[in-house]
């Protein structure tokens, strides 16, 4: 679950808490704690191939409200650890697991590559901190904003009691292969299409087309990883996830926090592979996501 903006982290969240404690699931959620400025995402227009034909295809304008659209721009960028505290607490005592995702969601997805590593070393310590002191604990996980990471990012993030992150698309967890040394942090790829890179695909016109392409994914038997977001399936598709959790469940899903499938994998230790990290593109998603090759 990435909670990326501050009126999706405040709005989304008890919906979905409401919807998980009726329909059986144990979540993990990953906050942006720093200022929301989505509005400068629009930017990408001029960097990132694919991002017009996505927010077009996908209806970005419907997904987001406009205080979203132009924070950051127009409008003050919130704190979003400030603006939904009240909400991020609420998840922990609902029984979910929290992790870390982003103090700057916007500009770590579209700048870390340009960055001097002071800068993402400052805005992933104040990140942990941050969490720190909402939660009063480390945080145990991590995922990177729009699975964008590169090897300095790796390397921060080994000095942090960190269990696993979730950095990556596809594949089973791994340990990732940093310059000239595994990784001691276990690697658990999301595995499934988000829904804004499935929205506006031909092939699904309408929301129950849909809802027929994702209850059939997740292979019977074999683990899967699906990341949602607070502001889409805890916003104008909240009623819609509401539908495929319960086709998911009818198909004998069981739903739980990452740590648990972590636990499992590293029970088993000997048995994880070590692989590098690369970028691929993805069908419906403009620019790159980090994978693990081979």
């Amino acid at each position: 679950m990435d909670c990326d903006t501050a009126v999706g982290t405040r709005d989304g969240i008890p919906r979905l808490l409401e919807l998980f404690e009726g329909s059986g699931v144990r979540a993990t959620f990953f906050f942006s704690l720093g200022p929301d400025r989505s509005g400068r995402a629009a930017l990408r227009i001029f960097k990132q191939k694919g991002f017009v034909r996505k927010m077009l295809r996908s209806r970005a304008p419907s997904l987001y409200p406009v205080r979203t659209m132009l924070a950051g721009t127009i409008l003050r960028a919130p704190a979003i650890a400030q603006f939904a505290r009240e909400q991020i607490l609420s998840v922990e005592k609902a029984g979910h697991e929290c992790g870390v995702h982003a103090w700057d969601h916007v500009g770590w997805h579209d700048g870390l590559d340009s960055w001097p590593t002071e800068r993402i070393e400052g805005e992933y310590a104040r990140l942990h901190e941050c969490f720190r002191e909402i939660f009063g604990r480390e945080a145990r996980s991590s995922a990177a904003p729009g699975w964008t990471v590169n090897d300095r990012y790796l390397l921060i993030r080994e000095r942090y009691p960190l269990m696993f992150t979730s950095d990556t698309r596809g594949g089973r967890p791994f340990f990732p292969l940093l310059p000239g040394v595994p990784s001691g942090i276990l690697e658990v790829p999301s595995t499934l299409p988000t829904l804004d890179e499935a929205l506006g695909d031909s092939r699904f016109p309408s929301r129950e087309d849909l809802l027929a392409r994702y209850r059939d994914l997740p292979p019977n038997g074999v683990t899967t990883v699906h990341t949602i977001h607070t502001e889409v399936e805890g916003g104008p598709y909240s009623e819609w996830f509401r539908r495929l959790l319960a086709a998911w469940r009818d198909r004998g899903a069981r739903f739980v926090p990452l740590e648990e499938v972590a636990r499992d994998v590293l029970s088993r230790r000997r048995e994880i592979p070590s692989r590098p990290i690369g970028r691929v593109r993805l069908p419906g998603r403009g620019g790159t996501v980090a994978s693990s090759l081979g």
